[in-house]
C-alpha cells in the first residue's frame, strides 16, 4: 500500500532523521507500527512468539503503510513484571538481526535499558522508544548521544507496576508540559541534541479516564516545544471505559482510529498503533479534507 503524499516537497519543514542517516518527513502523520515480541502484552502479548512469525507480522505492517517499527520485548502494561536485561536481549536481538536482512524499514526498540539500546543500535535498530524518559537508566543519554539517535521520550507517572494506583493531577497538561522541560533540560546537558527529542504525553501511563481525554482535546499545548509529538492510544483500556464491552481489546478499533484521528487533528506528529491498514486509511481521508481548510 502507498504511503500518504499529500504536502509538496518544497512544503516539507521537518524531519526526524535516524542514525544511518534515513530522513522520515513529517509534512504528513507517520504511522509507527506495534510488534510487542512479548509474552505478556496487554494485547498482543504471545501472539508472536517465533522470530519467523514476527518477522512476518513487521512485513505485513510495511506493506500496510507503516514507517516505523516499533519493537518490544518487555510488556509495559499495569502491573507487568519487569525482565531482566539479558531476557530483553534474548527476546530482541535476534529478530532485528532477522529483520535487517529482509527490510531497511526504520525500526524502533521500545526499551528503557542503555545496555538493550545499544545492543539492538549494534545489530541494525535506528532509535529508541524511552516511556522512562531518561529517568530508569542513566547511560540512556550517553547512548543516544554517542549514536546520533532519535529517542521518543514519555512522561509515565511512577512505574508499570504502580502507575495505574489511583493517579492524581491538578493540572495533568501543565505537569506533563513542567516534566517535559525538565527532560529536555536533561538531555541536551548531557549531550543530546535537542532536534533528535520526539515527546510522548504517555496515554494511559499513570492517566485517569479525564486525563487521557484532556491530553489529547489540548494536544495543541504539545507544540510550543518545537518537537514531533507521538500519541499512542491503540486499543488502550481508556477507551473501553467509554464504550464498555466485554470484547477483548483487539476489538477496541473503532476508538484506536477515532482517537488517532482527534490526535493528528490536534497535532500530533506519529501514532503508535496495532492496526496499520485500518488507521493510515483514516488518515489519509483527514489530510484530504484537511488540505481544504
Amino acid at each position: 500500500m502507498p504511503k500518504q503524499t499529500y504536502v509538496k516537497k518544497e512544503e516539507i519543514k521537518q524531519v526526524i532523521t535516524s542514525s544511518n542517516g534515513t530522513q522520515l518527513s513529517l509534512s504528513r502523520p507517520l504511522i509507527m507500527g506495534i510488534l510487542n515480541y512479548t509474552p505478556d502484552s496487554f494485547s498482543d502479548g504471545g501472539q508472536y512468539n517465533s522470530i519467523e512469525n514476527a518477522v512476518d507480522r513487521v512485513l505485513q505492517m510495511e506493506s500496510e503503510g507503516a514507517d516505523i517499527i516499533d519493537i518490544g520485548g518487555e510488556s509495559s502494561r499495569p502491573g507487568a513484571v519487569p525482565v531482566s536485561v539479558s531476557d530483553e536481549l534474548e527476546r530482541i536481538i535476534p529478530l532485528i538481526s532477522a529483520l535487517r536482512k529482509q527490510t531497511d524499514i526504520p525500526i524502533s526498540v521500545d526499551t528503557y535499558k542503555s545496555e538493550v539500546a545499544q545492543k539492538a543500535v549494534d545489530v541494525g535498530a535506528d532509535m529508541i522508544n524511552d516511556i522512562s524518559a531518561f529517568r530508569n537508566s542513566p547511560n540512556m543519554a550517553k547512548v543516544v548521544a554517542k549514536n546520533n539517535l532519535p529517542i521518543v521520550i514519555m512522561h509515565m507517572l511512577g512505574t508499570p507496576q504502580n502507575m495505574q494506583e489511583n493517579p492524581s493531577y491538578n493540572s495533568v497538561n501543565d505537569e506533563i508540559i513542567s516534566f517535559f522541560k525538565e527532560r529536555i533540560e536533561f538531555a541536551v546537558s548531557s549531550g543530546v541534541e535537542k532536534s533528535k527529542l520526539i515527546l510522548d504525553p504517555g496515554i494511559g501511563f499513570g492517566k485517569r479516564l479525564s486525563d487521557n481525554l484532556e491530553i489529547l482535546a489540548d494536544l495543541e499545548q504539545y507544540k510550543q516545544f518545537n518537537l514531533p509529538i507521538l500519541i499512542g492510544t491503540s486499543r488502550k483500556s481508556f477507551i473501553n471505559m467509554i464504550h464498555p464491552t466485554d470484547e477483548d481489546a483487539s476489538a477496541r478499533i473503532g476508538g484506536s482510529i477515532a482517537s488517532a484521528v482527534v490526535a493528528v487533528a490536534n497535532g500530533a506528529n506519529i501514532i503508535r498503533v496495532h492496526d496499520v491498514t485500518e488507521t493510515v486509511e483514516a488518515l489519509k481521508v483527514l489530510q484530504a479534507v484537511m488540505e481544504y481548510k
